[in-house]
């Protein structure tokens, strides 16, 4: 990709829409069904496994597609991201010039966060059984989505204790929202590795027992939670 940028003289930012090949590697070590994609001769990247799996492409053959890539350079660092479009129709490209992907990981925590403040306003403004459903998950008026990138963020910032605090408000949310299914497990994670790092053993396999406890007992063998916590309880 870095070759491509440099070929393309494309600037600090840029976009370049350019024909891709699509090719299958049978031989691929770690997935026998991959799909590779190639620019001037030159291998960009593989689909998604999800992608690559369904795509109706035989050993041998190969499918020439439309190609955008979005670069960054810094120095003499790169960052890309490329899509292709594999329909009939002409492409229908999320982001343009004007609206580039994000692509440092700054850029890809705020779209997250953003992404996931958008998803719960226009659920709520929605109304109906899925406002219903979000606003089972709010706490203090936040809903449980919505903590994902700040208590990242204070983990980063070695702020535990605070972190830890949001933990416990999104896994009240996730529990109220769970609805009889198993609630959203990353919140009981983080926490239980905040413990770890504090060294709360005790309140580690608390935090874990909680989440066992608001779970289905068909829903709980086999959970990342439930390994963590045998671990703790020979």
């Amino acid at each position: 990709m870095a070759a491509l940028i440099q070929r393309y003289a494309l600037p600090e930012r840029g976009m370049l829409d350019i024909e891709a090949v699509l090719r299958r590697v049978p031989d691929n070590h770690v997935d026998p069904a991959a799909v590779a994609a190639h620019a001037d001769g030159m291998r960009i990247g593989y689909l998604s496994s999800a992608t690559a799996r369904y795509l109706p492409l035989r050993p041998g053959a190969e499918l020439r597609v439309p190609m955008r890539l979005f670069s960054l350079k810094r120095d003499r660092n790169y960052r890309g991201e490329a899509w292709v479009w594999l329909g009939s129709e002409p492409p229908q490209w999320s982001y343009s010039a004007a609206n580039p992907p994000p692509l440092t990981p700054e850029e890809k925590r705020a779209a997250e966060s953003a992404f996931r403040t958008n998803l719960v306003q226009q659920a709520l403004v929605e109304g109906g059984s899925r406002a219903e459903q979000f606003r089972a998950g709010m706490v203090n008026g936040i809903h449980y989505l919505e903590l994902v990138e700040p208590i990242k963020q204070l983990k980063r910032d070695g702020r535990l204790r605070e972190a830890l605090e949001l933990c416990y408000q999104a896994i009240e949310g996730a529990e109220k929202a769970a609805g009889g299914l198993e609630p959203a497990p990353a919140y009981t994670e983080h926490a239980a590795i905040i413990h770890r790092k504090l060294g709360e053993r005790e309140l580690e396999i608390a935090v874990l027992k909680r989440w066992i406890d608001h779970t289905p007992a068909d829903r709980r063998e086999g959970s990342k939670i439930a390994e963590r916590l045998a671990k703790l309880q020979p």
